[in-house]
């Protein structure tokens, strides 16, 4: 389906050689001051042709308000957002007549609706993703200005490079003094990382050692005329407790729905992630203790803010895997439609490797699932607000105050 959110609904169109591309976004509160330039901040890190890491295509990506905003004000009302395609060229497709591109949506669309897009990559195209980061651009106006959360992506590794991350190194079988999930260094940076930051270098990698030998593995298979995949890792801070919605809609399991919902996409984990699988429980686990200002924390965070599927106050943190881009320029022994064997090589132009563009897409569906679940939080809570307060907890429960 091409709708994603309950109460903050966002629905896409388009594709990526059709006249525009866009969506509807639903559910917006109203007197929220916004603009078209708001949103173009995060549509310009998005957009193709930003560097020679990327894509040539030239697409200014400049949105258009449609409705819902009068005088730089939502009005609560559907919100529509289009942005032209201005660089189509569907003469370099024409090959997909006779191939379905290896690994590419062509073959599977055919198969579903009896009829695909005759040219570039339909609805399966990173174009359609131009709606969603305009959408979530404004739930990220949003959460940023009424509740101080902050949303960062930035790009952990390229092929096998990557930033150091974990201090697992041990292969033995006794696991009773093994290291910490992650290295301090990298919880360091979850806990700093900036969107300025990550914009400083073309590769979106914000840790200067490693950034230069991406850069240099990007331009390889770009040369070579391959291609190279790599993860985009996010951070949300200053989350409340309590989003989530068990057992269907936990909190992480509508973060991974949104992540692999974005095009490429293999792989999703959060928090400890499969390191966690490596150490044992004592190891593992995220001890409570009291804060200064009162309430809970824990002393460590391997869960990524996430226990039972509901937020718990912590920063969550999780990193979403995008496999090397199907298209590519090299001749591939393939078959026809109709089964004739062939070769096959793509023209048309195309990122060597997607995880530097990937950032604000990541950040930005993000930004759509929080929005989602701080509304429906919000009205649970208005709904129970009227009811009486509950005394049943045992003393032992009560948890103690945060001050504000």
């Amino acid at each position: 389906m091409s709708t994603f959110g309950t109460l903050f609904r966002v629905t896409t169109y388009g594709e990526s050689h059709c006249a525009s591309v866009g969506c509807i976004v639903d559910g917006v509160p109203p007197g929220l001051k916004l603009t078209a330039p708001d949103i173009q901040v995060q549509l310009s890190r998005r957009r193709p042709g930003q560097s020679n890491l990327t894509t040539p295509r030239n697409e200014k990506d400049l949105v258009n308000i449609q409705s819902g905003v009068e005088h730089d004000t939502t009005l609560g009302t559907p919100i529509g957002l289009l942005v032209k395609n201005e660089d189509q060229r569907p003469h370099d497709y024409t090959e997909t007549d006779l191939y379905p591109r290896p690994s590419h949506a062509d073959y599977t669309y055919l198969t579903k609706y009896g009829i695909k897009a005759s040219s570039g990559g339909g609805r399966s195209s990173a174009r359609e993703t131009i709606g969603r980061v305009a959408a979530g651009a404004i739930a990220d106006i949003y959460l940023t200005q009424v509740h101080g959360i902050q949303i960062v992506a930035f790009v952990s590794s390229v092929g096998r490079i990557s930033i150091p991350s974990t201090t697992i190194s041990s292969t033995k079988e006794d696991e009773d003094h093994v290291d910490d999930v992650l290295n301090p260094e990298y919880i360091q940076l979850l806990k700093t990382v900036t969107r300025e930051k990550v914009d400083e270098d073309i590769t979106r990698c914000p840790h200067a050692d490693t950034r230069e030998a991406m850069k240099a593995r990007i331009i390889r298979a770009k040369e070579a005329n391959d291609s190279i995949g790599g993860t985009v890792t996010c951070v949300i801070r200053g989350l409340p407790a309590g989003l989530g919605e068990p057992v269907f809609d936990k909190f992480h399991a509508k973060l991974a729905h949104a992540m692999l919902s974005i095009p490429a996409t293999k792989a999703f984990e959060i928090g400890s992630g499969f390191a966690g699988t490596e150490i044992p429980g004592s190891r593992h686990n995220d001890p409570f203790v009291l804060k200064e200002n009162g309430g809970l924390t824990t002393s460590t965070n391997w869960s990524g803010g996430v226990q039972g599927g509901i937020t718990n106050g912590e920063d969550v943190y999780f990193k979403v895997g995008f496999k090397s881009p199907a298209t590519i320029s090299q001749a591939q022994s393939t078959a026809q439609y109709d089964g004739t064997p062939g070769s096959l090589a793509a023209r048309g132009r195309h990122d060597p490797c997607v995880v530097p563009r990937a950032v604000p897409i990541v950040e930005s569906m993000a930004a759509l699932v929080v929005m989602d679940q701080l509304m429906i939080q919000n009205a649970r809570r208005a709904t129970a607000a009227p009811l009486p307060p509950v005394t049943s907890l045992p003393p032992t429960m009560v948890l103690p105050p945060a001050s504000k």
